[in-house]
């Protein structure tokens, strides 16, 4: 399992590299897209939603990013009608008003957790490509110094309810690992930021990564299911992939607005 890990990362760090950084902005949102829209799938078949309305879910969810990629309307405004559209779409779907309240939620839940938590991804890309590397690469080393610390030196329990395995070891790790790859890329990449900087965006990441994971958990658990999906063998699926990313993205984005690093 260990070696996997630096396999994995030794081969697809390079790829990502030069997909986000070489190719225009289009194609990032593109691979975007594709994992919004199986992401939204798993989420929806863990919760059991309706058929009709997990398919029209999915496709909604594609249409927004689109909205959002084209300027079609910001995502506050997308949100809005999202709800009205679903509230409704579930009062002419079926008469019956059992489990109207938890399908509608569950569909716009669903929206706002996985398209639109992504759409700050997209919006780093389309600023500066390289805060992408610096993000991601901040989320693996993360998630890995959390894996490694944890079961190396993990004995206090972060969150037993909900991730039995999580340590507050593991979660220091974490924070240690987003600083580690901020300041990674900060020598390799963008070079201009401070030791201050570094360490705030990479805390910042590594924080809410952490958040991500155990969120994720904790509809996993409600749903009663292991792994949101079976899209990677003895891995789960890709809302495991993306369970960090998906917090560590918004949070990030503002630590760079509030720092004047994007605009």
């Amino acid at each position: 399992m260990h070696l996997r890990r630096v396999v994995v990362a030794a081969v697809l760090v390079p790829l990502l590299y030069l997909y986000v950084m070489r190719l225009p902005v289009q194609y990032f949102f593109y691979l975007l897209v594709m994992v919004a829209g199986l992401g939204l799938y798993e989420f929806y078949a863990m919760f059991r939603l309706n058929t009709v309305m997990k398919y029209l879910g999915v496709a909604w969810g594609i249409g927004l990013m689109a909205a959002f990629f084209l300027s079609l309307a910001d995502m506050y405004t997308l949100s809005l009608i999202s709800v009205l559209f679903f509230l409704a779409f579930r009062l002419f779907l079926r008469a019956d008003p059992e489990n109207s309240m938890r399908e509608a939620a569950t569909v716009i839940l669903g929206l706002l957790y996985v398209p639109g938590l992504l759409t700050f991804q997209l919006s780093i890309a389309m600023r500066s490509p390289e805060w992408i590397i610096l993000l991601y690469a901040s989320v693996w080393a993360a998630d890995s110094m959390a894996y490694y610390i944890g079961k190396g030196i993990g004995r206090h329990k972060l969150y037993e309810a909900i991730s039995p395995n999580k340590t507050v070891e593991g979660a220091a790790g974490s924070v240690l690992g987003g600083i580690l790859g901020a300041g990674i890329i900060n020598i390799a990449v963008i070079h201009y930021l401070s030791i201050l900087q570094v360490s705030i965006l990479g805390a910042a990441v590594g924080l809410t990564t952490i958040v991500g994971d155990l969120v994720e958990s904790m509809l996993k658990r409600d749903a009663g299911v292991k792994d949101s999906g079976r899209i990677f063998p003895g891995h789960g699926g890709i809302l495991d992939k993306i369970d960090g990313s998906t917090f560590a993205g918004p949070v990030f984005f503002w630590v760079c607005l509030r720092f004047g690093l994007i605009r």
